[in-house]
C-alpha cells in the first residue's frame, strides 16, 4: 500500500486554553488535559469563582509544578463585568482554599505578567483557527478579550463551555432553580460570550450531572492513576463530603472534566443548535434561556444572532471510561 508522508498515524494535536476558576473539579478537568496525548495545553488562564483569583492562580501554579506541566499560567478577573448572583466564594463545595483544604505548599513558579484577557487575545492571534478554549468558571476573562479584540470570533477555533442548565434529562439549577453557578458568577459576561458568534458548545448539567463518580470510581483511579489518582483521590474527600450532605450519597457529578470530554470526543454527545441568551436580572438571574426554533417572537432578544451547540444527551459510562483509560495512560 501507499504510504502518505504528510498523514500521521496520531490525529492532530488539539492546543488548549484552559480557563478556570481551580477548584475540585476543575483540577480533575486539568488532569485529563495534561494527560490526554493529543492535547497540547498551552495556556492556564484563572479567574475568581471557586475561590478567590489570587487562590486560583495559586492552585494552578501548584498543579503545574506538582504534575510538571508546562503550560503558561495567566491570572485573571477578579471580579463579574456585570451583577452577580450571591456573593463570596464557595468554600463551602471546595474548601477555603479551593482544592478541598488538603494542605498546599507555596510554589516556587509565578504567574506571568500579563493579565489573562490579553494573554487570551495574543494567544489566539498567534494561532488563529488553531486554538480551543475549554472554560469551566466564570465568562469573564473570555468577556474582557472580546472587549480588548471584536474579531477573536472569527479567529477561535472552538469554545466549549463548562456551564449552565437548560431542563434537559430533568436536571436544573444548582445556584437557583433555574441557574448554574458559573453562569449566575458573572451572567452578563456568559450573555456577551454565548451571542458573539464565537463556535461554542454548552456542556451543563443537563449532561455533566449524568456522569457521576462513586467512591468505587475514585478508587479504581486511585489504583490506576499514579499520582494523579492519589491527588484526585485527596481533594475529593471534601467535595464528597458536601455532596453526601445535599444528596444523601457520597458521589459527584464530573462537571468540568466534561467540557474535556466533549473536546477529545465530540461523538459521546448529542448537541442541538439553538440561540442561547442569559437573564442578567431579576429571580431568573443566570438562566441560559435557549431557542431553537428560529421563530419570529414579539421580542428581538433572540432575532439573528449566532447560535451554540447545546448538549442534551450523553453518553455517561463511554464518558467515564474515558477519563479512567486517559488518567491511567492506558
Amino acid at each position: 500500500e501507499q504510504h502518505d508522508a504528510n498523514r500521521s498515524p496520531f490525529p492532530p494535536m488539539k492546543k488548549v486554553i484552559f480557563d478556570t476558576d481551580i477548584g475540585i473539579d476543575d483540577a480533575m478537568a486539568l488532569l485529563f488535559l495534561h494527560h490526554a496525548p493529543d492535547v497540547d495545553l498551552i495556556a492556564i488562564t484563572t479567574g475568581f469563582g471557586n475561590a478567590s483569583v489570587s487562590d486560583t492562580t495559586r492552585n494552578a501554579l501548584y498543579m503545574k509544578e506538582l504534575f510538571n506541566m508546562s503550560a503558561a499560567v495567566y491570572a485573571g478577573a477578579a471580579m463579574p463585568v456585570g451583577s452577580a448572583l450571591g456573593e463570596g466564594y464557595a468554600d463551602f463545595v471546595h474548601g477555603k482554599n479551593g482544592l478541598g483544604d488538603i494542605p498546599l505548599t507555596t510554589p516556587m513558579c509565578e504567574a506571568e505578567a500579563m493579565p489573562a484577557a490579553e494573554a487570551i487575545v495574543e494567544l489566539v492571534r498567534a494561532n488563529p483557527h488553531e486554538l480551543s478554549i475549554v472554560a469551566v468558571g466564570r465568562m469573564t476573562n473570555l468577556a474582557m478579550a472580546l472587549a480588548l479584540d471584536p474579531e477573536l470570533p472569527s479567529l477561535i477555533k472552538e469554545l466549549i463551555v463548562m456551564g449552565g442548565v437548560f431542563g434537559y434529562n430533568g436536571h436544573r439549577g444548582n445556584v437557583s432553580p433555574v441557574a448554574e453557578a458559573n453562569i449566575a458568577g458573572d451572567p452578563l459576561a456568559a450573555d456577551r460570550v454565548f451571542t458573539s458568534g464565537i463556535p461554542t458548545t454548552i456542556v451543563g448539567l443537563d449532561v455533566t450531572a449524568e456522569t457521576v463518580m462513586n467512591e468505587a470510581y475514585i478508587d479504581q483511579l486511585r489504583q490506576t492513576a499514579g499520582a494523579s489518582g492519589e491527588f484526585i483521590h485527596q481533594i475529593s474527600r471534601f467535595y464528597f463530603g458536601f455532596y453526601e450532605k445535599v444528596i444523601g450519597k457520597a458521589e459527584c457529578p464530573i462537571h468540568d472534566a466534561s467540557a474535556v470530554a466533549y473536546l477529545l470526543r465530540p461523538d459521546l454527545y448529542r448537541t442541538e443548535a439553538a440561540v442561547v441568551r442569559v437573564a442578567t436580572e431579576g429571580i431568573a438571574m443566570g438562566q441560559t434561556i435557549h431557542d431553537s426554533t428560529r421563530r419570529v417572537f414579539a421580542t428581538d432578544d433572540w432575532l439573528d444572532l449566532p447560535t451554540c451547540n447545546v448538549c442534551v444527551g450523553v453518553d455517561a459510562p463511554a464518558v467515564m471510561a474515558l477519563y479512567l483509560s486517559t488518567l491511567s495512560e492506558l
